[in-house]
This record gives structure tokens, sequence and C-alpha cells, in this order.
């Protein structure tokens, strides 16, 4: 009977992803510490939550980087999309749950948690599913998401409510705008388990080469997400959720545009975590 092969584990991908797993683990405990000055100190409740938002966007930024550090170094292991994908599940599910609960779905009782639950079940549904996919090594599932990934669900929420506590400045709540949150997630709890497909973008990656005006588009809107995080942060989750929508209707040449979906680069490019 043959040993079993020994796991491979990468440093610096797994490193990426230890650092979405952290930034999970802090929004946790920063929305507990809001949770408790909410009655006693609003202002510093309200500052807590928006650390804790802040904190899911960075996960976001270590999921991204995560499988391009991978796929750069060819990297990829199976241990790697389990790790992910448990990360995933506290800084993208349990996280952005436990805090819609405690800023907006507490005033719903009963019915607040079970749009907490059904997101955070969702989340999980899509995660596994996932994982099945790569299991199976088809790599032409894994060139596009089926459903919207729960990092974009998770990153729409965050956005959405910095948003709304922007437009809301000087309140102590999300305002007249919390009664459409819980429907928001619902919706986006759908789309993460529906069959609408989303571009992964993993073609993009280190050496990615762009020509000049869209390069200079590109930093122009890192420069805009930089200088108006309130805003558009929310702006580009929405853009891709409802991208999900039409891209069925865009052309093929468009979609490659958009999509930088560069069938011609080599293998390693091509991989997928």
């Amino acid at each position: 009977m043959s040993e079993p092969q020994p796991v491979k584990i990468y440093l610096l991908p797994n490193l990426m992803t230890a650092g979405n797993l952290l930034c999970g683990f802090l929004a946790i405990l920063t929305i507990f510490e809001a949770s408790l000055l909410h009655g006693t100190d609003p202002v510093t409740a309200l500052t807590k939550y928006q650390i804790s938002l802040f904190l899911i966007l960075g996960a976001f930024l270590f999921d991204m980087l995560d499988g391009r550090v991978a796929r750069m170094g060819g990297f990829e292991s199976p241990f790697g999309v389990q790790f992910d994908s448990l990360a995933d599940l506290i800084s993208f599910g349990i996280a952005p749950a436990l805090l819609m609960i405690k800023i907006v779905l507490n005033d719903y009782s009963r019915f607040g948690w079970l749009v907490a639950f059904i997101y955070l079940l969702c989340g999980a549904l899509r995660l596994a599913r996932f994982n099945c996919i790569a299991a199976s090594g088809d790599k032409e599932q894994m060139k596009e998401f089926m459903g919207l990934p729960i990092p974009a669900a998770a990153g729409m929420v965050a956005s959405v409510t910095l948003l709304m506590l922007w437009i809301e400045e000087g309140e102590k709540q999300p305002g007249i705008w919390r009664v459409g949150l819980p429907w928001v997630m619902l919706f986006l709890s759908m789309m993460m388990f529906s069959k609408f497909k989303y571009p992964s973008f993993k073609s993009i990656n280190w050496r990615t080469q762009y020509s000049i005006p869209k390069l200079a588009i590109l930093v122009i809107l890192i420069a805009l997400m930089v200088m108006y995080y309130y805003v558009a942060p929310a702006i580009a989750f929405m853009i891709y959720l409802f991208y999900g929508f039409f891209r069925p209707f865009v052309s093929a040449r468009i979609r490659k545009e958009i999509e930088d979906d560069d069938e011609s680069g080599s293998p390693e490019d091509s991989n997928n975590s």
C-alpha cells in the first residue's frame, strides 16, 4: 500500500490567505467591542463598526492577492484551495452576517437572525460547490464563477453599509436606508447560489501587459477608489454584481476586453486555484 503524498503548503500564497483570515477575525472582535459600547458610547461604537467594515474590505484585498501569488509561482495546491475557503467563510460569511445583526438586523428580531443565517448558509454552500468544482480538475469551469463569489457579496455588504453611514453622517446608525439592507442581503444570498456566471479575472496577474491608455485608466480608477473610499467601492461592487445579468448579452470581443481574458497566455498563467 503506497504512502499518502505529503501535503504541499506554500508560504507566500498561504500567508496572503492568513492575512485574509486575520482581517476577518479582527473584524469579528471589533464588532463585539462595538456592540458592548453601543448603549454607553454610541460614537465610539460607530467608529468601531466602520473599522470592522474596512477590515472586511481588507480581507477582500488579501483574497485577491493569494490566488495571483499562487499562480505566479505555480504554487497552487489542494491545501491552498481548502484553506482559502475556510478563511473566506470567516471573513466573508460570519463577519458580514454578524455585523448586519448588530447594526441593522437586530431591530427585525427573529426575521433579522433568519436573514443573517440565510446569507451565511448560501455563502457556505457557494464555497462547498466551488471546492467540488476545483476538486474535479475541470479547468473550463474554473475560468469563470457560477454564482456571485462570496468575497464580492461581502464586499457589497460592507461597501454599501459604509456608503449609508457616510450619507447619514453624524447619525449613530444607517438611518432610513437600513430598511433596505435585509433585502439586499437576501438578494445577495440568492445570487451567490444562482447560475449567473461572473468573470474570475484570474488571467490578470503580474505578467499581464497593458497598453498606455488602459494603464492610465486603471491608475485613475485606483486613485478615485482611494479618494472617494466611502462611495467608489460600493459603485464598483454594484457594477460587478449587475454585470452578471448583462454578461450573456455582451459580445465576445467586448467581453474579452473587459475581462482581459488572455487565452494565449502561458500554461502557468492560465492555471486556476
